[in-house]
C-alpha cells in the first residue's frame, strides 16, 4: 500500500476479547503479503486471565505489540480506561487507519479515539444484528456498541 513515494502505509488493529483474536489473526495474515504496510496489533486486555487471552495468542502465533492492561471492571471504566490508553498509542504511532473488530467495549474506545484524532476507522464485524433493544437488558451490554 505505498503511497506513491515508497513511504510505508501503518495500520494498528484494536482488539480485547477472543473472537476479535481470531479476526485480527487472520485479516493479519492477509495483509502481510503486501509490501510497504505495517499492521500493528493493540490488545486492551479486556480478558487477560491465560485461559481468556494466551491460550489464543499461543494457538494462532498472535502477539499484541501493545498490552494496555485494562483488565476487568464496570463497562465504564473499561471503556473509559481503554479510550485514554488507546489515545495515547495513537498519537505515538500516528497510524493511517484503525481497524476495530466486533462489539466490545475496546471496539467503542478504539472507534472513538481514532475519530476524534481524525484517523479513518475500518469496522470488521461478521455477527448478526437483532435490531432488539430489550437485548440490552437482558444481559448483553455490547448491543449498545452495534448502534
Amino acid at each position: 500500500m505505498p503511497d506513491g513515494f515508497g513511504v510505508q502505509r501503518k495500520l494498528l488493529s484494536v482488539v480485547g476479547a477472543r473472537p476479535q483474536f481470531i479476526k485480527a489473526v487472520m485479516l493479519a495474515r492477509a495483509l502481510a503479503e503486501i509490501p510497504d504496510l505495517a499492521h500493528l496489533h493493540l490488545h486492551t486486555c479486556q480478558h487477560c486471565s491465560p485461559d481468556m487471552a494466551q491460550v489464543f495468542f499461543d494457538e494462532l502465533d498472535y502477539r499484541p505489540d501493545f498490552d494496555l492492561g485494562v483488565g476487568s471492571g464496570t463497562h465504564a471504566y473499561q471503556t473509559g480506561k481503554a479510550l485514554i490508553e488507546i489515545e495515547k498509542v495513537l498519537q505515538d504511532e500516528r497510524p493511517d487507519l484503525v481497524i476495530v473488530y466486533g462489539d466490545t467495549n475496546a471496539t467503542l474506545a478504539g472507534a472513538l479515539a481514532a475519530v476524534k484524532l481524525h484517523i479513518p476507522v475500518a469496522h470488521v464485524e461478521s455477527g448478526l444484528r437483532s435490531f432488539n433493544r430489550r437485548m440490552i437488558n437482558n444481559n448483553r451490554p455490547e448491543k449498545v456498541c452495534q448502534r
